[in-house]
């Protein structure tokens, strides 16, 4: 079915993997922030490694990491979320959805697990009291984000707050009387600290962080930290331009930036000596772990990768230690440790098998030009097995968000398509993050518009490449990437020669009405208000209404089955269809809207491969498309069509 034909390749003969042994590299930690045991002796983690997220635990000397956890099932986001130890060492919490809602589970070494709450909603983030006798936790069992303080192991749970606003990311203050949280505005801009007692009662704003757009309700703000003597939160804020970390008293005062820099800062952690605060610096998609003295004084790079991230420092409980996930453009995440005091390093987990390595594609980080002089980083995967002279297509691969960012991350699927040889590009295009403030916003009010240019702009760039073939380049994403797509498809004809819209939307003047309530938000920010009295922008941002000046052959995809989810990828196909353009239409079943589940990647990364040989390398499909020709052109059934 996925044959490939034409001139034999150096690929014949070189390093390299076929599509499920490339899919078999799968991480042995997923982000989620590791956990020291009380006494140090083992470090607690989520992974994937048997096939299904579950908790896992290695002790950080080494050795063979031991699998905690069963029945979690496949799909990550209803696997263990947010594992903590207790303080005592009696149970690890957790966050799972295997009963059917989000709740939080103990796990102990007496016994099989067991079910905390009840309360039939999603839960947010929760944390521990310092006695380990009870925790605190935001969830939406009224339709709003509330806070509960739950009694452990018993479950017996307390409403603490009922404001119609999100209340979320509760903690405990080290005193164990008073409990910490954030409540946001009803545009989720602004944040403010709340302070209450175990009770509830006799709130106060501790502080309040003003214009900063909060797409996930929270999380990007993220948990207030009291210091290990209470007297002090550690905030994240984006209020010089930059998210970096700042110290505000617990009963008030100004503010003081721990170590204020022209980067983004995020996921920091306390020593337990409050001397020092850790986290991790994103310079240009590399993220290195920092360590900086709350007394002042310059930070220390404490790893410091050329080519990589890292995530989620936690420190030993002796603070001699600081584990962390790290993963590199060349091999998935792993849990790792490091010596504060030396810098030593120690992997403690290996995602990456050793035949592996020599075949995984290394991309460049480059810089070029947009139309109107802006830099725009990108990085470039370079097409694998090209024969002397040969030119390979030029792929485009854009990220979602739109305020997201391509990092030094593992890439498998983009290491297919340079593995087939395709010269990739992955572009960080205006409105992304991870370059100021100033940087995010200059797509607001203009999806579709700059950032499509920056888009073409790498196309050009691609072109002045002598191993790429000018004239055949396609252009995919996910997400807001499919947004993008959607646009390069009815603003840009004729740029592109294929595309693979995956998951993406078209119709913001639709859209606004039936999506869920983080994307309306996310809508009506980044397009200066509701859609009454802003119609100019929602339709003009619209790639839909153009839909007639489409001439890109396009394949139009997402998943589909779980759960009722958008109809926008259908809505996209129909329009294609009505207009007799070239296209195909597919979903993958038992799916939300993206495609997640390893079986239907691996369906999707073959579909998408036929579909771009075939417009950039003029390779007859091995099969005719599912529902035959209609009108001009090859074009699919506008219909929900499941095949592969």
């Amino acid at each position: 079915m996925h044959q490939r034909t034409g001139v034999p390749r150096v690929t014949d003969v070189l390093p390299t993997l076929s599509l499920d042994q490339l899919l078999a590299i799968r991480p042995a930690a997923l982000p989620e922030p590791p956990q020291w045991a009380p006494d140090g002796s083992a470090i607690l983690f989520v992974s994937a490694m048997a096939g299904e997220p579950e908790l896992w635990s290695v002790s950080p000397s080494g050795g063979a990491p031991v699998r905690l956890t069963t029945g979690m099932g496949e799909i990550p986001f209803l696997g263990a979320r947010m594992p903590q130890w207790s303080p005592t060492g009696e149970y690890v919490a957790y966050i799972s959805a295997k009963s059917g809602t989000p709740e939080i589970w103990l796990w102990s070494l007496r016994g099989p697990d067991q079910r905390l709450t009840r309360l039939g909603g999603a839960i947010e983030a929760f944390r521990w009291a310092p006695d380990g006798r009870s925790l605190v936790l935001s969830g939406n069992r009224y339709g709003q984000y509330d806070i509960y303080r739950v009694a452990v192991p018993s479950g017996e749970a307390v409403r603490l707050t009922s404001d119609p606003r999100y209340e979320v990311y509760p903690a405990f203050l080290p005193d164990g009387q008073h409990i910490v949280f954030v409540r946001l505005n009803e545009a989720w801009t602004d944040h403010d600290v709340i302070l209450i007692d175990l009770d509830g009662g006799n709130a106060r704003v501790v502080v309040r962080d003003t214009d900063m757009f909060d797409y996930h309700y929270g999380r990007t703000f993220g948990t207030p930290l009291p210091s290990p003597d209470g007297r002090h939160l550690l905030i994240r804020s984006q209020r010089s331009g930059w998210f970096n970390f700042y110290i505000v008293p617990i009963d008030g005062g100004d503010l003081r930036a721990v170590a204020p820099a022209a980067a983004d800062q995020g996921e920091a952690a306390w020593s337990p000596d409050g001397r020092f605060v850790a986290y991790v610096e994103n310079h240009d998609g590399t993220l290195q772990l920092r360590v900086a003295p709350v007394s002042g004084g310059e930070p220390r790079v404490l790893v410091d990768p050329e080519d990589g991230v890292c995530a989620f420092p936690q420190w030993s409980p002796d603070g001699r230690q600081i584990c962390y996930l790290f993963q590199t453009t060349t091999a998935p995440q792993d849990l790792w440790v490091v010596d504060v005091e030396t810098g030593r390093t120690r992997a403690l987990t290996a995602s990456l098998p050793p035949w592996a390595a020599s075949a995984l594609v290394r991309p460049e980080k480059v810089h070029y030009a947009a139309d109107d002089g802006l830099t725009i980083t990108a990085y470039l995967y370079r097409g694998r097995g090209l024969m002397p002279g040969e030119r390979s297509p030029g792929l485009l691969w854009l990220h979602g968000g739109p305020t997201s960012q391509f990092l030094d991350t593992f890439q498998p699927s983009v290491q297919f398509f340079a593995m087939h040889g395709y010269t990739v590009l992955l572009p960080n295009v205006r409105g992304s993050s991870g370059y100021g403030r100033a940087f995010e916003d200059l797509n607001n009010r203009d999806w579709g518009g700059g950032d499509l240019r920056d888009a073409i702009a790498g196309k050009r760039f691609l072109a002045t490449l002598p191993e790429v073939d000018p004239h055949h380049t396609g252009i995919t994403g996910t997400s807001y990437g499919g947004c993008l797509t959607m646009s390069a498809v009815c603003f840009a004809p004729e740029e592109f020669q294929a595309a693979v819209v995956c998951s993406g939307y078209a119709n913001w003047v639709r859209h606004y009405h039936d999506l869920e309530l983080r994307h309306v938000k996310l809508l009506e920010y980044e397009f200066g208000g509701p859609l009454e009295g802003n119609e100019e922008v929602y339709y003009r941002c619209s790639p839909i209404y153009q839909v007639a000046r489409a001439t890109t052959p396009c394949f139009v995809l997402h998943g589909e089955g779980k759960w009722p989810w958008s109809d926008a990828g259908l809505e996209f196909a129909r329009a294609l269809e009505r207009a007799y353009k070239t296209f195909q239409y597919k979903v993958y079943p038992n799916e939300t809207y993206y495609v997640l589940s390893p079986a239907n990647v691996r369906h999707m990364l073959l579909d998408m491969l036929e579909w771009f040989d075939l417009y950039l390398r003029d390779r007859a499909p091995a099969h005719p498309p599912s529902g035959g020709s209609r009108g001009p052109g090859w074009t699919g059934p506008a219909r929900r069509a499941t095949r592969g």
